[in-house]
């Protein structure tokens, strides 16, 4: 029995290194728990997702030397699988302008991508990484405006205010890309 399972974890794992290249968000298994050899419970999905290698996403992020909610907008992306170089800018608002987004549409940091997309503010990891997989036709980038109360980086305490993800268009339009109801919705 124990060298059928052993087969099966090196299959698993010659399927893994096969597909390390490809670009693709961890599968999520529903599956209930298993006990590992040593008798500690883990679940499949959790298992699954230390197995799978994650691609870093680079890209450059603009902001404050002082503002602290953009420092912790970057750990949280940063936790799920980005990486950033950080500029501070004598004239932020100016960068702003000059890459598109109308002030309506402004926060208090912007992130650039290499492809040249632009993300305005606390919008989650996960409607990044999501854009960024299929980028929409005529798309500037997206933007949380203002700096919503319980978004990534601006935690306090249990207190939320529900907010969009607007997608930004290249002729100075938005609309609606996500909706976040609750914090559990973030992540």
């Amino acid at each position: 029995m124990g060298y059928k399972y052993c087969l099966i974890g090196l299959v698993f794992t010659l399927s893994l290194l096969a597909c390390s290249e490809q670009k693709r968000a961890p599968t999520v298994l529903k599956t209930p728990a298993v006990s590992t050899a040593d008798g500690v419970s883990q679940s499949v999905e959790v298992r699954q997702a230390q197995a799978q290698p994650r691609s870093v996403i680079a890209m450059d992020v603009y902001k404050s030397p002082s503002c602290g909610c953009c420092g912790k907008w970057v750990d949280h992306a940063e936790d799920r699988g980005f990486s950033f170089t950080t500029h501070h800018p004598a004239d932020l608002n100016k960068l702003k302008t000059e890459w598109g987004i109308a002030p309506q549409y402004q926060s208090c940091h912007t992130v650039v991508s290499d492809d040249g997309y632009v993300f305005e503010g606390h919008i989650p990891a996960r409607f990044l990484q999501q854009f960024l997989a299929a980028p929409p036709a005529d798309a500037l980038g997206l933007s949380v405006p203002a700096m919503p109360m319980g978004s990534p980086g601006m935690e306090m305490g249990d207190r939320f205010t529900p907010y969009q993800v607007l997608l930004l268009k290249r002729d100075g339009s938005a609309e609606i890309y996500g909706q976040v109801s609750s914090p559990l919705e973030q992540y």
